[in-house]
């Protein structure tokens, strides 16, 4: 069974005419379910993480300011979001939802966390929308659990994961990989281990051909015995953020074939939605429902 993880929490009030389009999670819960999909069995509601397995992660004095609402206000602006104890809150539930997704996917091949894919925070601060890595949270887990020696990070976000490569960049058993605009955020890139930049205005062919080649030689090397996967929609041609001109079908075919390459190596993989911001919110819903369908007709 498909599980994904989901509170109402997820859809956080912002100010008036903020861009970060956070509706689209309650929308994409409502349209799995409306379109049968998903049913109600299908979503999990998480906890709150604990926070040793933050502190794994994240430094000790950035996660008590976070928790007491000590956030400077130029790292607020860096963060984009005003800190408040609810957004806190929302973060620590996102958090340990991608690390109950990780019990799934060791039963079931694949789960999803309909938020996550918080990258650009990184140990000591946040930014671009991004308090707590849950993706990084969550390998921290893993690793200390023993539940997987090798671990491999597919984020195909337009965005850099910046955050998630400094934090594991003396760690061997991440492997981070990063495709992302060339001319987009972060202006400042850190080192992944792998990092493919991509030109501003890449459509399909050139995208999809990168990865093709790509994720199957990573595969080969890194022996990952875990994937976490960000599927950032930022790629769309419609998106104001993205600088790229991938299709909506080239979209669900890179989808499909981190799926599949997953499967065929019998490998679990855990999905973090990461960003999209097409000005017509119907097209980031469309894009992400489109990974959660392929995951339901690829693993079930």
């Amino acid at each position: 069974m498909l599980k994904i993880a989901y509170d109402s929490i997820y859809t956080h009030p912002l100010p008036e005419g903020h861009r970060f389009p956070m509706m689209k999670y309650e929308l994409i819960h409502e349209q799995l379910l409306y379109e049968g999909t998903c049913t109600a069995e299908n979503f999990f509601s998480p906890a709150s993480v604990d926070p040793g397995w933050v502190l794994g992660v994240h430094n000790k004095q950035y996660f008590d300011d976070l928790l007491n609402l000590r956030i400077d206000a130029r790292m607020e602006r860096r963060i984009g979001f005003p800190v408040t104890e609810r957004l806190v809150q929302r973060e620590l539930i996102i958090t340990q939802g991608t690390i109950d997704c990780c019990k799934y996917a060791f039963e079931y091949g694949v789960s999803m966390n309909i938020a996550g894919g918080t990258h650009h925070a990184y140990a000591d601060r946040g930014e671009g929308f991004c308090l707590l890595n849950d993706v990084a949270v969550a390998a921290h887990y893993l690793l200390a659990r023993q539940l997987a020696k090798q671990i491999l990070v597919v984020d195909l976000d337009v965005h850099q994961g910046n955050g998630t490569a400094v934090i594991f960049e003396n760690e061997p058993r991440v492997f981070t990989f990063s495709m992302h605009g060339k001319e987009n955020y972060p202006l400042k890139k850190e080192r992944s281990d792998l990092d493919i930049e991509l030109p501003t205005y890449c459509e399909d062919t050139h995208y999809l051909n990168l990865l093709f080649d790509t994720l199957p030689r990573l595969i080969e090397k890194v022996k990952p015995q875990f994937i976490f996967y960000i599927s950032g929609v930022d790629i769309l041609a419609s998106d104001k953020l993205g600088k790229l001109k991938v299709s909506m079908e080239g979209c669900a075919r890179r989808d499909a074939f981190v799926f599949e390459q997953a499967r065929q190596h019998n490998i679990p993989v855990v999905v973090s939605m990461g960003g999209g911001y097409s000005p017509r919110i119907a097209d980031i819903v469309e894009a992400h429902c489109n990974t959660f369908r392929l995951a339901e007709k690829l693993f079930f």
